[in-house]
């Protein structure tokens, strides 16, 4: 049976932070150590994690450089064999983590990634996000998207690429994805639901408060997979990209078109 390490990072959330840690602790699998990464909240957030301390494997209260950083340094002290992270907004859906564990247990596959559902801060379902064929030139044209909270791994991967990118602070798991792709990481779906992303006005994807570090981002994953910059011609072969994200799916097609997309949505 395989251990399950999952990592929550958490800073002024607590609007949603104790359903984040409770869809962790209430799984119904043994195996799941569970850190919780808090760089210095103010907003009772800590309090909500010492309300579950007793649930939590380990604490680590101290500052970090973003996200990545945080998130780096809670894997620092995992000691699982499969590795997940997930937002202090966003929820695991209950039997996720024995569902991810017999499917890695079952294939010799590194990163398996499930569906999420979209979902508001009252927790009102929005639509089905699906995750994708994961391919370096999609990803290099930002037409792949694997759901982080429905996505896990094994530690040899992670471990094999050094972790996160602690420099990026938009998109630190697609250029994970990317990284693990490079290093000749394995990938595949499941067509089950796992996990649920949180929209709301604070949200990266919602606000999209940090469009133009995004694109930087994306950018420097752009010469870290074709190995060289962008073009003009770069547009039309994303263009192309997006097109056929949208047609080889039919069902993520009409999520699209009828409840309406992701980025810079809040209800």
């Amino acid at each position: 049976m395989h251990k399950v390490s999952i990592i929550t990072i958490s800073f002024n959330q607590a609007e949603f932070l104790e359903r984040t840690i409770r869809s962790v602790v209430d799984q119904n699998y043994p195996e799941v150590e569970y850190i919780v990464v808090d760089a210095g909240s103010t907003d009772g957030s800590r309090e909500i994690i010492e309300h579950y301390r007793s649930r939590i494997s380990r604490v680590i209260y101290e500052p970090d450089r973003g996200p990545a950083d945080g998130l780096n340094k809670g894997f620092v002290h995992a000691t699982g064999d499969v590795f997940a992270y997930l937002n202090s907004d966003d929820v695991l859906l209950p039997g996720a983590v024995r569902s991810a564990a017999a499917f890695l247990n079952s294939s010799d596959v590194d990163v398996v990634s499930a569906n999420a559902i979209i979902i508001d801060a009252k927790d009102r379902h929005l639509r089905i996000g699906y995750s994708e064929p994961f391919s370096l030139k999609m990803s290099a044209y930002n037409a792949c998207t694997l759901f982080q909270p429905a996505t896990f791994f094994r530690r040899e991967v992670f471990e094999r690429v050094g972790g996160f990118n602690a420099d990026n602070k938009s998109c630190w798991d697609a250029e994970l994805w990317v990284d693990m792709a490079l290093s000749g990481a394995r990938f595949a779906l499941a067509d089950e639901v796992w996990g649920a992303c949180r929209l709301h006005p604070q949200s990266i994807t919602s606000s999209r408060r940090l469009e133009q570090q995004i694109q930087a981002d994306l950018q420097r994953m752009f010469r870290k997979i074709l190995g060289r910059d962008s073009k003009g011609i770069d547009r039309l072969v994303a263009q192309a990209c997006r097109l056929h994200r949208h047609l080889r799916s039919p069902r993520a097609l009409y999520e699209r078109v009828v409840k309406g997309p992701m980025v810079g949505r809040i209800a």
